[in-house]
């Protein structure tokens, strides 16, 4: 029979950086019956692949589902592959863009990696949710909406805003904390995490578990991370992140980005430091935030990349950005004039396709966003129009520039 520490130990690593634990009496007697049966429970958390990245906000939460595969529960890491087809209209003011079945398809099969970063993979179990809501069908569907009201949905703060303001609200939206409640149901979960901004979904799945005569789940609410912006919270959406599987570089100079205002929330969320360390982190962020600053970009870098690559992003960082230099290392990719992505034609190539072929942005979309921001540069001069087309031919070469630290040689072939 599997052993488990002491509830009260247990209580205590779990309550440790949580805002809240809906409802705390009910974890107790769960984690009770745990460690009299040796059952471990199942503790889930789901992300929509709506990006090919996970980020540092998404690891706030998935370090904890680490503190329950230490305390020897099953973790279930749900890949949205399903619900990522409607989109999270958590805080949303307007219905957000689908995505097609092939780009959330390209995003997801990074995530199954990335989590390796941070969870133990031999103790993971990571599942596709199409597994279980592709199968439904219509009286399926339809039994699962008659589990919740339409008045309860509306009482959502970003559906009811909406509805006040006359900003329409599609159906598939009022679908999705169902889907993802159905998740619960479908994996039996008896505890799911999420952020402040996920509380509503988190509750309607223990209303439909008890519908689907379950036991409801407990939920653990997370805090969520000031993005790199220091205004909202870090999100694919509003580009502001930093994704755990970005290149060292990338990683110190984005955290080095940050305002002094988010020192204290971003060592408290996103650092490995806790306790006496953690103190004397904070203490210095107010004393000397430059030298606090450099100590949490080595710290973030190193907790995805090691101790090599925490090097490599400081030393990237002093000479490229301190010391005004490019980079002497600057990978080296050959691309063919005539791949279908640079629309070649009259000697030019499109620059947001040739972003994508050099491997700078995991789609054309991105590749338009990040030049319509004044993120990329070719050879050193600042590219603003989406439609800006280059001069190439056989045999020459160019040096493309994302965002201030991020470079590749680009080598032009027939």
């Amino acid at each position: 029979m599997q052993k488990f520490p002491p509830v009260p130990e247990q209580m205590d690593a779990i309550r440790r950086g949580a805002l809240e634990v809906i409802p705390e009496e009910e974890l107790e007697r769960k984690l009770e019956r745990s460690s009299a049966t040796g059952k471990a429970l199942v503790i889930k958390q789901g992300f929509d692949p709506t990006r090919p990245d996970l980020h540092i906000g998404h690891a706030v939460s998935i370090r904890k589902l680490r503190t329950f595969q230490d305390l020897g529960h099953q973790v279930v890491f749900v890949v949205g592959d399903y619900t990522a087809r409607v989109g999270d209209p958590s805080g949303q003011s307007e219905t957000r863009p689908r995505l097609s079945p092939e780009e959330i398809e390209a995003n997801a099969t990074t995530y199954a990696e990335q989590v390796g970063r941070i969870l133990a993979v031999d103790r993971v179990r990571v599942e596709f949710n199409s597994k279980w809501l592709a199968p439904l069908n219509l009286a399926d569907i339809l039994e699962l909406t008659a589990a919740y009201t339409v008045a309860r949905m509306l009482e959502r703060d970003d559906f009811e805003l909406r509805l006040r303001e006359k900003r329409p609200i599609s159906m598939m939206e009022l679908m999705y904390p169902l889907m993802q409640a159905y998740d619960s149901v479908a994996l039996g979960a008896d505890v799911e995490l999420g952020g402040t901004d996920q509380k509503f979904n988190l509750l309607v799945a223990r209303t439909i578990q008890e519908r689907y005569k379950q036991e409801p789940q407990v939920c653990l609410i997370m805090p969520l991370l000031r993005g790199t912006d220091g205004s909202v919270k870090m999100s694919k959406s509003y580009d502001n992140y930093i994704g755990i599987a970005e290149p060292p570089e990338e990683i110190y100079g984005k955290t080095m980005s940050i305002t002094d205002e988010l020192l204290e929330e971003w060592y408290v969320l996103a650092s490995p430091l806790v306790g006496d360390a953690l103190e004397v982190a904070l203490r210095r962020s107010r004393e000397d935030p430059y030298q606090a600053k450099r100590d949490l970009a080595w710290l973030i870098t190193q907790m995805y990349h090691g101790e090599s690559g925490a090097s490599r992003g400081k030393e990237h960082f002093d000479r490229v950005v301190r010391e005004k230099e490019q980079p002497e290392d600057i990978p080296r990719v050959v691309v063919r004039l005539h791949h279908e992505n640079l629309r070649f034609s009259d000697g030019r190539v499109w620059v947001p396709g040739l972003l994508v072929v050099a491997g700078l942005a995991a789609s054309n979309a991105e590749a338009v966003r990040l030049v319509e921001q004044g993120a990329v540069a070719v050879a050193g001069h600042t590219v603003r129009d989406r439609n800006a087309r280059l001069p190439a031919r056989a045999g020459e070469a160019r040096v493309l520039r994302r965002g201030k630290r991020r470079y590749v040689e680009v080598h032009f072939v027939d």
